[in-house]
């Protein structure tokens, strides 16, 4: 396990991670220590406890609104999925419907044509 100090409200703490995730922890580290600071600058000395409190509920304030976000845009991409499986399958049966008619169309030019030249109209395929 690789260690890496973090500094939060100006205090050092010693913490274990995964090797390779170093700077990972100190990145989320300096981002949490952002949150201390802007309570401790609106809220001044209120103790450390509950300065790390209050900055933890708003992390998960936050991650609760981003959980919201992502949840409502799986959602919409599974309209979306369903709505293309519908166009799709709706595009298929306009090309079998196309495909009949043109098949039932050339049946009908070779009846015409073998009438026009006075032969039986060949079997239709």
């Amino acid at each position: 396990m690789a260690q890496v100090t973090v500094t939060i409200d100006g205090k050092a703490y010693r913490m274990a991670c995964e090797e390779g995730q170093e700077d990972h922890l100190t990145e989320l580290a300096t981002r949490f220590d952002q949150y201390v600071n802007h309570l401790k600058s609106q809220f001044g000395e209120i103790g450390d406890l509950r300065l790390t409190v209050m900055a933890g509920i708003m992390v998960m304030d936050e991650l609760s609104e981003v959980n919201r976000k992502l949840k409502n845009l799986n959602e919409e991409a599974d309209g979306l999925r369903q709505g293309r499986a519908a166009t799709l399958s709706d595009q298929q049966k306009n090309e079998d419907a196309l495909a009949s008619a043109l098949s039932e169309v050339t049946s009908q030019i070779h009846e015409i044509a073998a009438k026009l030249s006075g032969k039986a109209a060949p079997a239709p395929h």
